[in-house]
């Protein structure tokens, strides 16, 4: 039970502490001096103010001008000093706390961004407890309230209630017994363990939804972004958008609200009962005590004073508690997901050797490469044999789920193999300095992102260790049959992609594609060796698509190229085709050769051209009869 405490109340204090030389030690010194300032006038108030009521029957007595008077007029300005300088010093206080929760949440960003790219690959970032934890951390600092910062202010700011809590009980037993002060102390942090000792149980409530809470905002978000705007008015979704945000909030609120009922319900009444009969105890024995003129009248003062004012500083602390609670959670949140992405998947290697600018000379090899995505038990790739000749472009094929795609992402090491190993020029690439090797290989994703930046940016992202010139990132974009499309923007490829920005502008999906394509060039230029195209055409038409391939084999002449695509006319003007099938080389071979063998490659090709077979020949029916004249021409394609 006490390691339990431990755990829940002590150390996540401790990680906050450790957290406040973050802050900057003068920052810290000069907020905790103001604290124990804060802490020590509230102290002096009463004192001041109970000698003033002492010193009333004097100073009457005696009249205006005489010494009992001037007494009691000194110590009524010390009282209203006092007074006046609590109100003087909390906005100070709320300042300089301030600043420390910005220094400190600064820090913790950069801390969680470094985290979240300290692995080489993505496997921490598919695994459901990690992105749980991920979403605990980063939930306080998006909202910017009560973050890890407003956690470490609030924690100084204890100092200030505390010191004014142990200076009444001293104030107490110095004019009452020791005794009393004891109780007192005992009473208030009864009623202070009812409080924040319940806090502490029910926020840890909400932990226990995170998956149901983070299913909940994405329905929210989903519903309202202008991302599925035309789906959700289209389709009628909104009503079935809000039923399942609904059922998502009752699923996440009910055990939340089941908790709360049983924290602070029946064990909030033992601790009332407790804190209110040692309270009770304490005014009975200084009435006694003043019945039995022990105590003073201006002792009397004080003793009810601070009895009333150490007992309400049993209450609810609203500059410090929720703060120090959730900042406290979100900090063990970050802990945790730093430790998960050390255990989902290994760190990788950053400081390997060198990569030789113009690898590889020789070949790309998979040598019995095996692979299994984390938490699966299935083998996406099975021992799989492959080589990529440098200066060659390869073409990959094969039905969903062969494994094509997770070949990208071993090689740019994204993930790492289960087993086997990658080589280039027979060193294993993960011998070599992963971002250097990184900037060897550029990569059209399948899903690749579309930023919320300008034109040339988007362009520019493929290669940002270089400085950026626009000389070569016109152009990519010209390569990329894109630069005619960006030029009449309103800001040319100065132009946010994105209408969300003054003068931005949307792209069709065949213009981002284009962009992405673009993206990868400019890498080339740049200097990368290694070019993997991942579906770079899916959203271009047949037509397109045939004349950007046609372009493609000119512009990377000499550069290593993968090529992945289920559309077989355009596998075919590649140098060599490879078909994977259950995670393992199935054929291989140049277009021609696998057509002869008549094998899965050849049923797939002939497939695919049946379908084509109809619009070509509709297509060279309208060409055939089109006019000569100088009349728009019509396409004549089916429907």
């Amino acid at each position: 039970m006490l390691s339990t405490w431990y755990h829940s109340a002590v150390a996540p204090r401790l990680a906050i502490a450790r957290l406040l030389p973050t802050a900057g030690a003068g920052l810290v010194v000069g907020v905790s001096l103001l604290n124990l300032l804060l802490g020590l006038l509230p102290v002096a108030f009463v004192i001041a103010t109970s000698v003033v009521v002492g010193q009333v029957p004097a100073a009457v007595a005696e009249g205006l001008g005489s010494p009992a008077w001037d007494s009691l007029v000194r110590d009524f300005v010390l009282a209203a000093a006092a007074f006046c300088g609590q109100q003087v010093l909390a906005p100070v206080q709320t300042a300089l706390g301030m600043r420390v929760k910005r220094r400190v949440d600064g820090r913790m960003r950069d801390r969680m961004l470094a985290s979240t790219l300290r692995s080489t690959g993505i496997g921490p970032m598919e695994d459901q407890t990690t992105l749980d934890a991920l979403s605990e951390a980063t939930r306080q600092l998006d909202s910017d309230f009560n973050t890890p910062g407003d956690a470490c202010a609030g924690l100084l700011a204890l100092l200030a209630r505390y010191v004014r809590l142990v200076g009444f009980a001293v104030v107490l037993g110095i004019v009452s017994t020791w005794w009393s002060a004891a109780a007192l102390l005992v009473a208030t942090m009864v009623f202070r363990y009812g409080q924040r000792g319940g806090l502490r149980k029910y926020s840890t409530a909400w932990r226990t939804v995170v998956g149901v809470r983070r299913r909940a905002e994405y329905l929210r978000d989903v519903a309202m972004g202008p991302g599925a705007a035309k789906e959700m008015r289209v389709f009628g979704l909104s009503t079935w958008f809000a039923d399942r945000y609904a059922a998502a909030t009752v699923e996440m609120l009910a055990p939340v609200t089941a908790r709360r009922r049983a924290i602070y319900l029946r064990p909030y009444l033992l601790y009332t009962a407790i804190g209110l009969g040692l309270g009770a105890a304490v005014l009975v024995d200084l009435a006694r005590g003043a019945a039995s003129g022990d105590v003073t009248l201006t002792g009397l003062t004080l003793g009810l004073q601070s009895v009333v004012a150490a007992l309400l500083l049993g209450e609810y602390y609203p500059e410090s508690d929720v703060a120090t609670q959730y900042g406290m959670q979100s900090v063990a949140a970050l802990e945790e997901f730093e430790a998960r992405i050390g255990a989902v998947q290994d760190l990788g290697r950053t400081g390997g050797a060198a990569v030789a600018p113009e690898s590889p000379r020789v070949a790309l090899r998979f040598e019995g490469v095996s692979f299994r995505y984390p938490g699966s038990t299935r083998a996406v790739l099975d021992g799989l044999d492959l080589e990529l000749p440098a200066g060659r472009s390869t073409a990959i094929v094969g039905v969903n789920g062969a494994g094509k795609t997770t070949l990208v992402k071993l090689l740019t090491r994204l993930h790492e193999p289960t087993d086997g190993v990658i080589t280039c020029d027979g060193t294993d690439i993960a011998d070599l300095d992963v971002a250097a090797w990184r900037r060897q290989v550029s990569v059209i994703f399948q899903d690749f992102v579309r930023y919320e930046l300008t034109a040339a940016e988007n362009i520019a992202v493929g290669a940002v260790h270089v400085p950026r010139t626009d000389a070569a990132v016109r152009r990519a974009a010209q390569q990329a049959g894109i630069l005619d499309a960006l030029e009449p923007l309103p800001h040319g490829l100065d132009s946010p992609l994105s209408r969300a920005y003054e003068g931005g502008a949307d792209l069709s999906g065949g213009q981002w594609q284009r962009i992405a394509i673009a993206r990868s060039l400019y890498a080339l230029q740049a200097g990368a060796r290694v070019l993997v195209l991942d579906e770079p055409t899916s959203a271009l038409d047949v037509r397109a698509e045939a004349a950007f391939f046609d372009r493609f084999v000119e512009l990377t002449r000499g550069v290593t190229s993968v090529l992945i695509s289920h559309r077989f006319s355009s596998v075919r003007r590649a140098d060599h085709i490879v078909v994977v099938d259950q995670g393992r080389v199935a054929e291989q071979g140049s277009h021609e050769q696998l057509l002869a063998a008549d094998g899965h490659y050849a049923r797939l090709f002939r497939l695919q051209a049946e379908r084509f077979v109809p619009d070509a020949e509709a297509d060279a029916t309208d060409t055939d009869a089109a006019p000569t004249t100088d009349a728009a021409p019509t396409t004549g394609r089916r429907p």
